[in-house]
């Protein structure tokens, strides 16, 4: 059962009001640690602007906190789910009390954007990545436009005469070691070195890669599993009383069956939560 679901039991509601300070809390603490700072960010056209951005590693270390203090209850560390430009950090604990069971989720999800450090070498790079495409481009073409001639030439020097394009399908077809040693040849007199603009391309891209810069927006709401689920900004924090029947979990349940006892156990737990806020 879903605290803050609607019910006419008068314990139940008593704990919906926990359950509404606790939200409360939540959300004001969420709202502080996500507070947006501006940064300096480079466009990928190399323009200086500035973006908005919070630290997640600040809402990690306070549930890291919370988790910490719940000394009792059974915990599950602090994770953070990557997808793509949506990420989602999140905990879940629980404690048994009695024949019931008590269990929590925290959980803040934000988009990230990305963008490039203000680096003059980022400008630097991008050139440098431009100029070899549009070599490797030219060449590639000139190579694919005269290929047959330059095939037909070098074959012929090979001693291959009198033979249409379709003997030179099935030679180059048969033939794997005199096809890659012509394809050699040809790049060799072509005076560049595509493999090594190749590897170049490949150190460039990783460089810019380690110029990037992430930037992080969520919005200080609180939203429910749905919301979470379908990829809302905001944050969650629910708490859940479960009965449990032959080692069987079960959310429907009546209330007034609930022990003495045991509802002021539920009580205490659910203080000690809103106290750590």
């Amino acid at each position: 059962m879903r605290l803050g679901t609607r019910s006419s039991n008068e314990f139940m509601q008593f704990l919906n009001k926990k359950n509404d300070e606790i939200q409360h809390s939540f959300l004001t603490k969420l709202t502080d640690l996500t507070k947006m700072v501006d940064v300096k960010v480079m466009m990928g056209d190399a323009t200086i602007t500035e973006q908005k951005t919070f630290d997640p590693l600040q809402v990690s270390s306070f549930y890291q906190d919370i988790i910490k203090n719940l000394k009792a209850w059974s915990v599950q560390e602090v994770s953070i789910s990557n997808n793509d430009d949506l990420r989602r950090i999140f905990t879940k604990f629980e404690i048994r009390e009695g024949n019931y069971l008590i269990s929590g989720h925290m959980s803040l999800q934000y988009h990230v954007l990305l963008y490039y450090k203000p680096d003059q070498r980022v400008i630097q790079s991008q050139k440098e990545l431009s100029e070899i495409v549009d070599l490797t481009k030219s060449k590639e073409q000139q190579l694919s436009d005269n290929g047959d001639g330059y095939i037909l030439s070098k074959l012929k020097e090979k001693g291959y005469k009198d033979f249409d394009y379709q003997k030179l399908f099935e030679i180059f077809y048969e033939n794997d070691e005199l096809r890659e040693k012509i394809y050699n040849e040809i790049e060799n007199d072509t005076e560049i070195d595509f493999k090594d603009l190749s590897n170049k391309k490949i150190k460039l891209f990783n460089e810019l890669d380690n110029l990037l810069i992430e930037t992080y927006q969520t919005s200080a709401v609180l939203i429910d599993d749905t919301r979470l689920i379908t990829g809302e900004e905001g944050c969650l924090c629910t708490f859940d009383i479960e009965f449990i029947r032959n080692k069987t979990k079960e959310g429907l349940f009546d209330p007034r069956k609930i022990p003495d006892s045991v509802r002021k156990n539920i009580v205490t737990r659910l203080d000690e939560f809103s106290d750590l806020l």
